[in-house]
């Protein structure tokens, strides 16, 4: 085998034993890499698969329980078909592009890929604007917002997010052009920066802008009907009496006694006649469970807007960079800021059901029949 730089010889090479000494390095690389890709391979299918369930049980545990059947659930049944399709139509062949690097599907799919991917993220990032503009009017609003919170005006509120989810994917449509050669790579076209700016503002800046401002107005408006509960007036005081007996031979049984006392009394545990009298307050327990509440609300909504923009931001942030900055593309790292941000499909089914007490009796329920159905 000659090689480049080689002085030519008139002895016989012996081609053999040369090849097979300079392929055993590139052997142990190519290992190497085949481990990393398949690791990869596996923790990527893992989420896609992972995303795909968890969505689809929160559709099926909507369906499923009548009480769950409401406005405000449609809409989060609606993001999950919206995250569920990302499971099924994106996140399968960007785990084959991520780990090979190379396209093989050709134009026609690439197209449609490109179209879906950023259709079905976008539709699931208005979807949360949605859910946050529906609590938004539900808290400040209450009576007025209850007679028009109707399935009619949420399916409204639905297809409006998705006519603004396409109006931003057609665009590189019109001037993707078919190539004549092979097919090597799939991704947007970052020459048109105005496109890039009008998508990532339509699909992330304007959409994360809203649901700061809702969430904070919502977290106001919560607070300040707590604090409209604080006791002003006089309130009751609950009374609970049991008879306590030391006799050894008796087993008498507790008694509870309800007595309204004036506020001003000071509320302790006492003993008299071996009578073992507790006063409580009712309006200060309300309160107290309402502080919970509001305590539980704003953990809910921080991790909202927390798990967002944690998923989401680097992606949009590294977008704009790489538009304006051909030589700032890092594939592997665009990779890892892309699925970041397809992990928001598997954690909104997770923060929009597990905060929420019907859901999760309606999940192990439907849970348990399944179950027991196998």
């Amino acid at each position: 085998m000659e090689r480049p730089g080689q002085i030519e010889t008139t002895q016989p090479v012996n081609t053999t034993n040369d090849s097979l000494i300079t392929d055993l390095i590139p052997v142990d690389e190519n290992t190497e890499s085949l481990a990393y890709q398949i690791s990869v391979a596996v923790i990527l299918s893992v989420i896609t698969f992972a995303t795909t369930l968890s969505n689809a049980f929160v559709i099926a545990t909507i369906s499923q329980s009548k009480k769950l059947q409401t406005p405000a659930n449609f809409l989060i049944a609606s993001l999950a078909v919206t995250d569920l399709l990302v499971s099924i139509l994106v996140m399968p062949i960007c785990v084959l592009y991520t780990v090979i690097h190379t396209w093989t599907l050709g134009q026609v799919v690439c197209d449609i890929w490109l179209s879906s991917d950023i259709t079905c993220c976008t539709a699931s990032i208005l979807h949360l604007c949605v859910i946050a503009l529906d609590r938004y009017w539900a808290i400040t609003d209450a009576v007025e917002y209850a007679k028009k919170r109707t399935p009619g005006r949420a399916a409204g509120m639905v297809a409006t997010a998705w006519v603004i989810a396409i109006s931003i994917s057609l665009p590189p449509l019109f001037w993707r052009q078919v190539k004549a050669e092979e097919l090597t790579s799939c991704s947007v076209n970052t020459d048109h920066i105005f496109y890039t700016i009008y998508s990532t503002f339509g699909a992330f800046y304007i959409p994360t802008l809203l649901l700061i401002v809702l969430y904070g107005r919502i977290y106001v408006e919560a607070r300040k009907r707590i604090l409209k509960q604080s006791p002003k007036k006089v309130g009751k005081r609950l009374t609970s009496a049991h008879l306590v007996t030391n006799s050894t031979g008796s087993t008498g049984s507790p008694r509870c006694v309800r007595h309204d006392v004036p506020s001003s009394e000071t509320g302790s545990s006492t003993s008299e006649n071996q009578v073992k009298v507790t006063v409580s307050d009712a309006l200060l327990e309300k309160k107290r469970i309402s502080a919970a509440r509001e305590r539980k609300a704003t953990k809910t909504l921080g991790i909202i807007l927390g798990a967002y923009i944690v998923c989401w931001l680097p992606f949009f942030i590294y977008t704009l960079v790489v538009g304006t900055c051909d030589t700032c593309l890092n594939p592997e790292l665009f990779d890892f800021f892309t699925w970041l941000g397809y992990l928001n499909s598997l954690i909104n089914p997770i923060i929009y059901t597990m905060s929420n007490d019907d859901f999760k009796k309606a999940f192990h329920k439907l849970l348990r029949f399944r179950c027991c159905g196998l």
